[in-house]
């Protein structure tokens, strides 16, 4: 028989254990509730798999709300640019990025490669916008952010199809389809984090 000094002691045991399974059973209630959130709102993306593919295993907590996909998605969005900037800079050699040799300069794969960096940083001044808070919702300061959010995110797409279209011409084949597919990428998770920014600002 446990001595009367142990009573509270256990008592006060059984209550930690019953508020961390409580936790525990509401965390995973709640998991579910954010991935649903995901799906429903990456249903009205252009690339809706692709959404869902980029953003369901985004950080933790996971988003929960239009402005937190939004800013996931921009923040996607950037790290897929740069990371395809990187790839096009390492696959068309070291003299693209200087331009010291004639034959880059002004070459599609080195007007590719500059769209690219020009589309990390309008994703970059989006995300920082977005970051640094739009204010009352439906206020003339809220709309004034979010439209340069969306400015700069429609300049990165613009960026990145700039890009795309460039390579139709004077890239050899296997070099046009490896680049290709990488700013695919990029282009389709910026189109659909535009929606989401867009919906950020729907209703107001």
């Amino acid at each position: 028989m446990p001595r009367s000094g142990a009573l509270p002691l256990l008592a006060a045991l059984a209550l930690g254990l019953a508020a961390a399974a409580a936790a525990a059973a509401s965390a995973s209630k709640g998991a579910p509730a954010a991935t649903d959130f995901i799906r429903k709102s990456c249903r009205e993306t252009q690339y809706p798999s692709v959404c869902m593919q980029s953003l369901s295993s985004y950080g933790k907590p996971p988003p929960r709300s239009p402005q937190e996909l939004a800013r996931a998605a921009l923040s996607v969005s950037a790290d897929r640019a740069r990371s395809a900037s990187a790839y096009v800079g390492r696959i068309c050699g070291p003299g693209l990025r200087g331009g010291a040799g004639g034959k880059a300069k002004g070459s599609p794969a080195r007007d590719c490669l500059e769209n690219m960096a020009d589309s990390v940083g309008h994703l970059r001044d989006a995300a920082k916008e977005l970051d640094g808070g739009l204010g009352r919702a439906g206020s003339p300061a809220f709309r004034w952010h979010l439209s340069n959010v969306q400015t700069w995110c429609s300049a990165a797409l613009t960026d990145e199809n700039t890009c795309l279209d460039g390579l139709s011409r004077g890239v050899d084949a296997g070099t046009r389809a490896a680049i290709r597919s990488k700013v695919v990428e990029v282009a389709q998770v910026t189109s659909n984090a535009l929606a989401l920014v867009n919906k950020v600002g729907s209703g107001h």
